[in-house]
């Protein structure tokens, strides 16, 4: 009788490991299967493109990615524990007025101002160590902490010249891009879908605004919400004028494609006197070239022959 137990419980315990067994390979099984990185690596297999292991995958990322992005957000989140959080917002605000170039965050584009500041620094140190001519001690300290301060304050004139580029060819862009708003309106269409009639048809900076503000509507943002985030990520005049306009005909009930058709003119008008001024301030522009480079290049051509015959007549 005790035979007979123990022969029931050995059979119980080993069907149930051989379930359990069978199971844990159907589960992993069907895991591998919805997996969706092994699915890409299948797929990606069946295309022909060699791919056999995930370090693989890594290693064709660019440099940027791999490296140089990771050690920058680290340094960031380091730098971040003394950083005033006004320094950050600041910083944030003028990431978005540029167009968030590399999508990186503001900790990360404030490390970097540190690791170009070595770069520089270190660059030039390296240059004086190995030249020919031994740089004095005084003349390497004073050379490394001029580029030093330069490298610290690279990135930020950097991303200044971004948010010049960006504002000035969204003006140059919003004429035209309201002209077919007002057309888009006047035929019918919605607000919302003129808009992603305009963001269709360019490929810039002011499509790519007016394209995230549709985005955020579409997701239950408020539209005089989403028009007035769109014109503080942009920061200029002419769209701050240009929301308020809309939200302000949107609340009295005005014509919505006259008020278009009255910014554009005003639009317009705007970008004529900017390129006037522009022009006025040409000249003055052409003094420091004219000074420095053209007019010291023109004298040494015309008297050098005179000096060169004068020479010859003293020396006689």
């Amino acid at each position: 009788m005790a035979i007979l137990i123990w022969a029931i419980v050995i059979l119980v315990v080993v069907g149930g490991a051989v379930v359990l067994i069978i199971a844990g390979m159907r589960t992993a099984r069907d895991k591998d299967e919805s997996d969706p990185l092994m699915t890409r690596l299948a797929e990606a297999a069946q295309r022909g493109d060699v791919v056999s292991s995930l370090e693989q995958i890594e290693m064709q990322q660019p440099f940027s990615q791999r490296v140089v992005l990771p050690l920058l957000r680290r340094v960031g989140e380091l730098s971040t524990r003394y950083t005033p959080q006004k320094a950050l917002e600041d910083t944030t605000h003028k990431l978005e007025l540029a167009g968030n170039p590399g999508r990186i965050d503001a900790a990360t584009f404030l490390a970097s101002r540190f690791i170009v500041a070595i770069l520089f620094g270190g660059l030039l140190f390296l240059v004086s160590v190995f030249s020919p001519n031994k740089w004095a001690l005084g003349q390497t300290i004073l050379v490394v902490l001029i580029f030093t301060t330069l490298g610290f304050f690279f990135p930020q004139l950097w991303l200044q010249g971004r948010i010049n580029a960006r504002q000035k060819e969204i003006r140059k862009a919003m004429p035209d891009a309201l002209d077919l708003l007002t057309i888009c309106v006047e035929a019918g269409l919605g607000f919302e879908a003129a808009m992603s009639k305009v963001s269709e048809k360019w490929q810039n900076e002011l499509s790519i605004a007016l394209l995230r503000a549709i985005r955020e509507i579409q997701l239950g943002k408020a539209r005089r919400d989403a028009l007035r985030d769109m014109a503080d990520r942009i920061g200029i005049a002419e769209m701050t004028s240009f929301v308020a306009a809309i939200i302000q005909s949107e609340i009295l009930g005005v014509s919505l494609a006259k008020v278009l058709r009255i910014q554009s003119d005003q639009m317009r008008v705007k970008r004529r006197q900017r390129a006037q001024e522009e022009a006025g301030q040409a000249p003055i522009k052409m003094l420091l070239p004219l000074a420095l480079l053209i007019f010291p290049s023109i004298f040494i051509i015309l008297l050098t022959p005179a000096a060169i015959q004068m020479q010859k007549a003293f020396t006689r």
